[in-house]
């Protein structure tokens, strides 16, 4: 099967499990980039695109992944790139505005103000950008790095830190090179509206002698 035939399938898998999914406003061109920080502080910046389409809705809410800590929170309107306000909520305060959905009553969200309800036939792009700190997902192991956890978003892409190489990955990849000489590997989620289990081990470069 030919790279771009298989590319073709995986989207169409993607299209169906997004419109299957029920919860998480995960629409099907969903993309997440997270950039590993320095090692040592256990922190990626996540880069978060999703399109809202439920009709009406004036706000949209997005978890903070339990046993993550969250700083530097920011939210654009992708067609305007004017900031958007938002604020933190628990699941139970998420239900009052949005009753029909399903959220864990002690998670907490991003709940996002759009700047309009969404209309008839339409849309609302945006993307949220935060910083996680998790040292169960991003940790050290001796001289590698390893970044493991489980993704449900349909497109992800995971950005090495500057001088290290790809040791490992346990899921099928596209491997770019960013501008600046990181490496960045981009893949799909092909599952049913599941989780795809990620782990990335990478090693530094050595220092080239002058």
């Amino acid at each position: 099967m030919s790279r771009p035939v298989f590319f073709v399938i995986l989207v169409s898998l993607l299209v169906i499990s997004s419109r299957s999914a029920s919860a998480q406003y995960i629409s099907a061109d969903t993309y997440t980039r997270y950039e590993l920080l320095a090692p040592e502080t256990h922190q990626f910046k996540i880069y978060y695109e999703v399109t809202e389409t439920r009709v009406g809705a004036k706000f949209h809410f997005n978890q903070i992944r339990e046993g993550s800590e969250a700083t530097d929170e920011s939210v654009v309107d992708l067609a305007t790139g004017k900031p958007l306000k938002f604020e933190v909520v628990t699941g139970a305060q998420a239900k009052i505005d949005s009753p029909a959905e399903n959220f864990g009553a002690t998670a907490h969200y991003i709940k996002v103000i759009l700047a309009h309800p969404v209309p008839t036939s339409g849309e609302y792009r945006l993307a949220i950008i935060k910083t996680y700190k998790d040292d169960k997902s991003y940790y050290s192991d001796g001289d590698d790095i390893v970044f493991k956890r489980p993704l449900g978003i349909p497109r992800d892409s995971v950005v090495l830190p500057v001088g290290y190489e790809i040791a490992l990955c346990s899921v099928a990849t596209q491997v770019l090179t960013e501008t600046d000489g990181r490496l960045k590997l981009a893949f799909v989620n092909p599952g049913s509206g599941g989780q795809l289990e990620v782990t990335i081990r990478a090693k530094k470069l050595p220092v080239k002698k002058s």
